[in-house]
């Protein structure tokens, strides 16, 4: 007898291929496909999912959950989606090894703007402890990769200091081992010190590692470098010619304003596979980015780890020169908007422009930055306008692309991709609009990120293959999450099954923690 059975669907397995009618049998964690009648099959549950889709469940390629999920393990912005799978470890800024318990505290802090500074029910200190932690113990699956701030930290410190023959022997080091307790490869957030510290020829060195024990390159670019424009993402495929590395570039769009099309952009990446090398990106369907506020300021400032940078915060000298050198990441300090604030008296805050703290406050804005992260810890985060909208399409239709949510799962006022990101894929990108096929949408949110990460037993609706799986109403699926009020869940995500076991039934959360850290093979 089957656990499960979901019956009567139409089945978009996950490969591309146009759907088909029939049904899926679950048995503990492994699933069947039934092509035909299921007359005399036996389960002990099943679900009639007439006019729905059944198809594999959503793999999110850049998640900021690897410390909130720990804390909140029922991930209900995720999971109400359909992700059954997330990528975390993203940006450079992972959070294994850390053989210094110090180090691994400066470093929550100097992330908590980004991943939070949640409870914990542990500690750990390498790759396999940490992913421990979320074995059965969370409602998704983990995937997780190296970022390249823990391997500066433990081998060189929180300066710009240029790593020597020996720091890279450590750091590589350090790659073999995480990789062989389950990290798929390294990620780097070239914006993010002290991993954005790295030079060009160290990471060319490290991922030459990651290629050898086959890994693959996950990289938020170096925005800032040369005509910040093309030069950033040539830096990325010159990374991957250079070492042999698979790169994969991570919310890949036109900034807005930017000096030139998205055209010139995609180029890149298309000339790059064209000539054989082995190029992947990913995309979010909003024109709205979030991250910590610390963002915006110049990296000497963040030289020396979170307590030199809350002292420097404070000095008048450094701020006289923060205020020629700060600006807004996006056109106007009108549109960023703060949010996630633990102290009560700064609730007033949440939501509100830049622009218009700083008017409540009485101060230029880069003051009122400087002493709301010195009040906050530097926990606050941002949300803003910075990406072209009528751009997006080319990018999250193109044919390299994947679905990465990049949600940051802090403050009153997230993200509206933080609740919506898969939705509005099928709903609009899909269904409304007709941007692409209904099995290219769901193609790009489950097979194709499985292959890149290496995952051979989920991502399709195949015999045998992990039940991970999502239910949805193609009619009816859509987000209403907005900027105003980004806290709504989708509408028409019926079942979410992980691992076998139902998470989302009939659209409830079902308070079922059964994910699993996916480990590198």
């Amino acid at each position: 007898m089957l656990d499960l059975l979901i019956q009567n669907g139409m089945i978009i397995d996950g490969t591309g291929n146009p759907g088909y009618y029939g049904s899926v049998g679950v048995e503990g964690d492994r699933l069947t496909v039934f092509r035909g009648s299921v007359d005399g099959v036996e389960a002990a549950r099943a679900i009639d999912a007439r006019r729905m889709v059944i198809c594999p469940g959503f793999i999110d390629m850049h998640a900021h959950s690897g410390l909130v999920l720990l804390s909140e393990p029922m991930h209900e912005p995720k999971v109400r989606q359909g992700v059954t799978t997330e990528l975390i470890g993203v940006d450079g800024n992972s959070y294994a090894p850390f053989r210094s318990q110090r180090d691994f505290r400066l470093f929550v802090e100097m992330n908590s703007g980004l991943d939070g500074r949640p409870p914990l029910p542990g500690s750990w200190s390498t790759v396999e402890q940490y992913l421990d932690m979320f074995d059965r113990r969370a409602a998704v699956n983990i995937a997780y990769i190296l970022g390249n701030s823990p391997l500066r930290i433990d081998a060189i410190g929180w300066e710009s200091t240029p790593a020597t023959e020996r720091d890279l022997a450590n750091m590589k080091a350090m790659i073999r081992e995480a990789m062989q307790e389950g990290a798929l490869g390294m990620s780097t957030g070239l914006d993010y010190p002290p991993g954005g510290y790295a030079s060009t020829d160290e990471l060319v060195e490290l991922s030459a590692q990651v290629a050898e024990l086959g890994g693959i390159y996950h990289t938020h670019v170096r925005y800032k470098s040369g005509d910040r424009f093309l030069d950033p993402f040539r830096e990325a495929i010159e990374i991957g010619e250079r070492s042999g590395v698979p790169v994969h570039i991570t919310h890949f769009y036109q900034k807005s304003p930017a000096p030139g099309g998205a055209p010139q952009l995609l180029a890149l990446v298309e000339d790059a596979a064209e000539a054989g090398q082995d190029v992947t990106f990913d995309s979010y369907p909003y024109s709205l980015g979030s991250t910590r506020i610390l963002i915006v300021f110049p990296d000497w400032i963040h030289e020396g780890g979170p307590e030199r940078l809350k002292r420097a915060l404070a000095d008048e000298d450094a701020r006289e020169r923060l205020r020629d050198e700060v600006e807004p990441r996006a056109p106007t300090w009108h549109d960023m908007w703060l949010t996630y604030f633990q102290r009560p008296e700064n609730h007033a805050y949440e939501g509100r422009s830049i622009a218009e703290i700083s008017e409540m406050r009485r101060q230029h804005p880069v003051d009122a930055l400087c002493d709301l992260l010195i009040e906050e810890d530097l926990q606050t985060c941002y949300v803003a306008e910075g990406l072209n909208p009528k751009t997006l399409p080319a990018f999250v239709t193109h044919p390299l692309s994947m679905v990465g949510s990049d949600a940051v799962l802090l403050g009153d006022f997230p993200s509206p991709r933080t609740y919506g990101c898969f939705p509005v894929i099928l709903a609009e990108y899909a269904r409304d609009e007709r941007q692409m096929s209904l099995p290219n949408a769901i193609r790009k949110m489950t097979s194709f990120p499985a292959q890149r990460l290496g995952i051979q037993d989920r991502g399709v609706l195949r015999d045998g293959m992990k039940a991970d799986i999502t239910v949805f109403d193609p009619r009816s699926v859509r987000a209403p999450a907005t900027r105003a009020q980004p806290k709504q869940f989708p509408i028409g995500i019926e079942y979410v099954i992980v691992n076998g076991v139902i998470v989302i039934d009939g659209g409830d959360h079902t308070g079922a923690l059964p994910g699993r850290a996916i480990r590198r093979a």
